[in-house]
């Protein structure tokens, strides 16, 4: 798969690209290199992807919270998707891979960027895609709760 993903990237015309055996490798390299972009494997061991996202998200070591990451997996589990958005994912794709869909998501990270929210249980990406200014419901966030929005990028 690593080498699909390489193959993939490649053909869109992204060379530099380091892989990283597990979640517990691809967080130490986070220490010495700067990257733009992580692509991760749901299912990965000892750490898997959903841990790794966590430690790179809210780990006071972390040198980048902010790092756009693309969780990918063959599991399209409804409880799947909602782990991983809720652990920080950036964007969630589903194998079997395409390049078109790929870069979609490649796409939606750079042009679209979404704003990150800290909360006292979260820190990630806005998980909502869009607002709706009407809902009056319970959980009306600017209302009810002290939320922190940054627009920083590490691009």
């Amino acid at each position: 798969m690593a080498r699909l993903i390489r193959t993939l990237l490649s053909a869109i015309e992204l060379r530099n690209v380091d892989l990283a055996k597990d979640g517990a490798e691809a967080f130490d390299a986070l220490q010495s290199t700067s990257y733009d972009l992580m692509i991760t494997d749901l299912a990965m061991q000892p750490i898997d992807g959903i841990e790794m996202t966590k430690m790179i998200r809210t780990s006071e070591d972390s040198p980048a919270p902010m790092l756009p990451i693309i969780m990918m997996t063959g599991h399209s589990e409804r409880h799947l998707v909602e782990q991983a958005r809720d652990a920080g994912a950036t964007e969630f794709l589903c194998k079997p891979l395409t390049a078109q869909n790929l870069y979609q998501r490649i796409v939606a990270v750079v042009e679209k960027p979404r704003m990150f929210v800290r909360t006292d249980t979260f820190f990630g990406p806005d998980r909502r895609r869009k607002i709706n200014k009407g809902y009056n419901g319970p959980e009306r966030r600017a209302e009810q709760h002290e939320v922190s929005l940054t627009s920083e990028s590490t691009f």
